[in-house]
């Protein structure tokens, strides 16, 4: 029986992926198999030995500690591309929003007062103030040409936007599902020198902090629109409001409130609802139960952050997983203590991410504890599951 430790509330949907008569899922477990969690931040937690993956029912994964579970051999996984539509419907919102200064003309309208031929006099003699723009011919930059930035970028081709993107990491698979007319950018600064309206659709990492910043809002032009529906600290919000009583912020549409921004008339802050849709915590919740399911099982891994990707039809009944440090000879030493129980490997696979290698192995006979404590005793050796 696996346990299942639930951090925040995951779709039933995706629970139900986990058959009960294999899997305890509860929010409270001393020693846990795995944990699946959306937002909770576990920096801070101190885990059980137990814990042998860990799924993130989004993108994200800020608020796991990733290179302290690598350092134990703790497989971390996310549910990439699965909240895709759900951003992609509020970035297209989002530039509406602004286009049309619809916040600030919604507000007008629903402070007005009077009888109702005053409030339609007013609203006439108001309305002057709420002019707006409309998005064909204008240009958008996409930084970050992942699952959601690659249906942005096809999605406002499909409005009439001229659409540049940028993504020094761009997958095969994107390149293949971007639309053939979304120009590419030489750099971030190319980029941002020619847009229009720009949004990011990056992880908040050393290289994407602070991507706009104080530099580098005085070359883009004036009036643009910036939207940040990634993480937190993508954009510097002290150096957007810094400006944004000038002509050069049009509008800054973002999912991340503060007091400097949340009540500034070109600021649109939302509660972090980029992926907050049924559909969404369904998908990114299923996503992630199967991967996990999967790898507890049969110890298969697909959509990890810090393991490699490992698919190993079953052959035998009696399979092995080893995580260990990514060395010389670690497979000889695993190996060799197969063979001193006499186990004859009949498939393996092994593959490395960085610091980690992962060895999938099915073998003729039963793993005895014996053999199985014995590769846990080499030097290097994170973890031994026998499946």
């Amino acid at each position: 029986m696996f346990k299942i430790l639930t951090l925040n509330n995951i779709s039933s949907v995706g629970l139900n992926r986990l058959p009960r008569e294999n899997y305890e899922i509860a929010s409270e477990f001393n020693n846990p198999d795995a944990i699946l969690v959306r937002s909770a931040k576990m920096h801070d937690m101190e885990l059980p030995a137990s814990v042998k993956a860990i799924g993130r029912a989004g993108a994200g994964t800020n608020n796991i500690p990733v290179a302290k579970m690598s350092e134990r051999g703790v497989c971390v996984f996310n549910a990439p591309g699965a909240n895709a539509n759900a951003v992609k419907e509020l970035v297209l919102a989002g530039m509406l929003m602004a286009a049309r200064n619809i916040p600030q003309a919604w507000d007008f309208a629903r402070n007005l007062e009077g009888t109702d031929p005053e409030i339609g006099k007013a609203v006439e003699a108001g309305k002057k103030n709420y002019v707006g723009t409309e998005l064909p011919g204008r240009t958008l930059g996409v930084i970050g040409l992942g699952a959601i930035g690659v249906l942005v970028a096809n999605a406002a081709r499909a409005l009439g936007m001229k659409v540049i993107g940028y993504d020094p990491t761009i997958t095969v698979q994107a390149a293949w599902q971007i639309s053939s007319e979304v120009e590419k950018a030489a750099s971030v600064d190319d980029l941002l020198s020619k847009v229009d309206f720009v949004t990011f659709h990056v992880p908040l990492t050393d290289a994407t902090r602070g991507l706009i910043n104080a530099e580098r809002l005085k070359f883009m032009k004036d009036g643009v629109v910036i939207l940040n529906f990634a993480r937190d600290g993508v954009v510097d919000d002290s150096a957007v409001c810094a400006v944004l009583d000038t002509p050069k912020i049009g509008a800054y549409v973002c999912d991340f409130p503060t007091n400097c921004l949340k009540n500034h008339p070109k600021a649109i802050t939302l509660p972090h609802l980029g992926a907050s849709t049924r559909e969404a915590e369904e998908n990114c919740a299923v996503m992630v139960a199967d991967q996990v399911r999967e790898y507890l099982e049969h110890g298969n891994i697909s959509n990890s952050v810090n393991f490699p990707s490992v698919n190993l039809p079953r052959s035998s009944a009696h399979r092995l997983a080893v995580v260990n440090a990514n060395v010389p000879d670690m497979v000889g030493q695993i190996t060799h203590q197969l063979a001193k129980g006499g186990l004859n490997i009949q498939h393996m696979v092994n593959e490395s991410r960085g610091d980690l290698a992962y060895t999938l192995m099915d073998v003729s006979a039963p793993i005895s504890d014996q053999t199985r404590d014995a590769i846990a005793a080499v030097q290097g050796v994170l973890s031994v599951r026998v499946l």
